[in-house]
């Protein structure tokens, strides 16, 4: 049997796409599992044994061209290639339109989803989907899709992993550093990015004053983590901390399996609601989120060392990626204080963070 997984395109959501794709590979440990994925998210299975292969696929990549002859010759491109790879079945993750098209276009005679966007008719076994009215974790979703393909062997636990030399790269990162700047005890990981939008962004001025906080009242190390869009937000950061203990990997070449090395060797990680808050969990890493436009319960993944910071406000949290109201109080308002007592309540209660589970 080959099995196609159209994955989702969010870094998160492939760290939480996780659990169903064990389940498939448990319950279908003779096929050929295929990952179809984006390039950007794909190192989130780098050092698994959850897919055979992965098909990389951009729509939009600007290496590949522009305007609507190129894409329509990528499309007749890729489309050739699913077609060749003769599919058995086509799990498909995402609740796109285009994804569901693609499982089709493959030739699969199975192809399983949501019933969403007006797609039912591309697919063999349209799943009702749960109203989006009331909030529900996205990690339940995909693992309803994976019960639909008779997987029997459904649980919440995410996977990640790391390479030597991804853990290579971060140690050389800490050998760079002044000697003054290996003080203290453990790391802290700060996360302020958000490919979503600046809806989700916590003030630079709070990560900072958090950061100075973290470095001088539990004598931690702090390192800012940042993909190429958070750059100057990292450095920034940084700059306003002005203190030794307080770094980033702004000057690094970015790559999520950077970022992964780090997040695994850290004490704790506070973050915004953002992909790498994922990387947390597999670690068993204490994780501070800071929730603000987006509802909580979209994401929850039960995992029982995280603490769930957000205000309650009257307008949201409404879902949108730029404030509409213009004023950001759901995020804005967020207290310095409220995040470090947070931060230092894990630490507290986790800080063997290598501690049998």
């Amino acid at each position: 049997m080959k099995i196609a997984v159209f994955c989702p395109n969010w870094v998160g959501d492939m760290v939480m796409a996780t659990p169903a794709l064990r389940a498939v590979r448990r319950e279908f440990a003779a096929a050929e599992i295929v990952a179809v994925v984006r390039p950007y998210v794909a190192g989130v299975l780098d050092g698994l044994d959850l897919v055979d292969r992965r098909l990389l696929h951009d729509p939009r990549s600007a290496a590949q061209g522009a305007g609507a002859v190129a894409a329509a010759s990528r499309g007749w491109k890729f489309a050739s290639r699913l077609r060749r790879e003769r599919f058995d079945v086509a799990l498909v993750l995402p609740n796109s339109f285009r994804s569901a098209f693609w499982a089709r276009v493959s030739g699969a005679r199975r192809r399983i989803g949501f019933q969403r966007n007006a797609r039912g008719w591309l697919l063999t076994d349209a799943v009702l989907p749960r109203s989006r009215a009331v909030p529900h974790p996205v990690i339940d979703e995909y693992l309803r899709l994976a019960k639909r393909l008779d997987c029997r062997h459904l649980s919440r636990k995410m996977e990640l992993a790391t390479s030597r030399d991804e853990d290579r790269q971060l140690q050389e990162f800490w050998q760079r550093q002044p000697p003054g700047q290996y003080s203290g005890r453990g790391v802290v990981c700060l996360n302020p990015g958000g490919a979503f939008g600046a809806a989700k962004h916590w003030p630079v001025t709070s990560f900072a004053e958090l950061a100075l906080r973290v470095a001088l009242e539990l004598d931690k190390r702090v390192l800012v983590l940042c993909g190429p869009a958070e750059k100057e937000q990292a450095r920034e950061i940084v700059r306003l901390a002005a203190h030794p203990a307080v770094v980033s990997l702004a000057d690094e070449v970015p790559s999520l399996g950077l970022t992964k090395a780090a997040v695994r060797a850290a004490d704790l990680l506070v973050t915004t609601d953002s992909g790498p808050r994922h990387f947390a969990p597999p670690f068993r890493v204490p994780v501070v989120t800071l929730f603000g436009p987006t509802h909580s319960a979209w994401s929850e993944t039960c995992y029982e060392r995280s603490l769930h910071l957000q205000l309650e406000v009257d307008c949201g949290p409404c879902q949108e990626r730029v404030c509409p109201l213009k004023h950001h109080k759901c995020m804005r308002e967020l207290s310095v204080g409220w995040v470090f007592k947070a931060a230092r309540t894990l630490l507290e209660k986790y800080s063997e963070k290598h501690e049998a589970a």
